[in-house]
């Protein structure tokens, strides 16, 4: 079934292009076939068979956006991205991301890798196109920089998928399920800069404000703790690095706590896209920019950061 909050209308079509792949991240099929809908006997032969489990246990109704449709795409690699228009029903497979630039709309990078995403993502927000850029942003602070402006004026949205989460929708619509929220512990698979950060946005998409101060413990593998606003509550990410499929979390309140594992990708990602779409048509951001900037400087400071190290966090005007 498909909310209201996964709806986008418009009046016009809007002509998406889809580049970039990178290693065990799918994106560019999830998403294409989200919009698209999708081949199945083409999309056996892509290769992305996790991926194409949960699309086959959609229901039709749950594919594509009205007015909306992928219409080029670019990976690095030609034959991949032959595999990717005949499996999604992309018109159009370009030899450079650059050749689609004239003609589209609004752009998605679908790759995780963060060191490629300034150089895709400029020549088509230097052109007005509206951008989505997956997780993270980037991790380079003059990056950032540049890329603040786009975030500030509603062309460009980056976040990962899992602030949208289904299975947080219990607490989402009903904060007072478990009363007033003590801690928080998320529990994910690699690294903070890979998956931790869908766990981050995930909590700041439950509004229960920011991180203002964040401590790395002592640990075998990432482990950190954050306040969240001036006094709570406590999160602690743990990123256990190769292990199997983790992505979650347990908030306990006075009254009760609430656990969930965050498994459906396809919900998640069918949100992320509707959020992105509807920005393409009104130009209004739908993630208060100062929050994405904010998370890629925690996640620098991440990296920085030495064991049993505190630091303070400025988010400016989002505490």
């Amino acid at each position: 079934m498909v909310t209201s909050s996964e709806r986008v209308t418009s009046s016009s079509n809007i002509r998406v292009g889809i580049v970039g792949l990178s290693e065990g991240n799918g994106h560019p099929f999830s998403f294409s076939a989200i919009v698209n809908g999708y081949d199945d006997d083409l999309f056996s032969q892509a290769g992305w068979p996790v991926i194409q489990k949960y699309l086959r246990i959609q229901p039709a109704e749950a594919f594509g956006f009205p007015n909306v449709r992928v219409t080029h795409a670019w990976t690095q690699f030609p034959e991949t991205t032959e595999k990717l228009c005949k499996a999604c029903k992309i018109d159009k497979a370009v030899g450079r991301p650059e050749e689609m630039l004239g003609e589209i709309d609004a752009l998605i990078i679908g790759r995780d890798d963060w060191e490629t995403h300034f150089s895709l993502a400029m020549p088509a927000l230097e052109r007005g196109i509206k951008v989505f850029i997956d997780k993270p942003l980037t991790l380079n602070a003059e990056e950032l920089r540049l890329l603040e402006p786009y975030l500030k004026a509603g062309q460009m949205m980056s976040t990962a998928g899992l602030r949208y989460a289904v299975e947080l929708d219990p607490i989402r619509y009903n904060p007072k399920l478990v009363g007033a929220v003590k801690l928080i512990h998320g529990a994910v698979l690699n690294s903070p800069e890979r998956y931790g950060i869908h766990l981050i946005d995930a909590l700041l998409g439950l509004g229960y404000g920011v991180p203002t101060r964040l401590t790395r413990l002592i640990s075998p593998h990432d482990s950190f703790s954050m306040i969240f606003g001036e006094d709570g509550p406590q999160f602690i990410l743990n990123c256990l690095g190769a292990v199997g499929k983790t992505f979650h979390l347990g908030i306990y309140g006075a009254a009760g706590n609430f656990q969930a594992d965050l498994h459906d990708n396809f919900g998640a990602f069918r949100r992320t896209l509707a959020a992105f779409f509807t920005m393409v048509q009104t130009g209004i951001q739908p993630i208060a920019p100062e929050q994405t900037i904010g998370t890629m400087k925690l996640l620098m400071a991440m990296q920085e950061m030495g064991v049993g190290d505190t630091r303070a966090l400025d988010w400016g005007s989002q505490i």
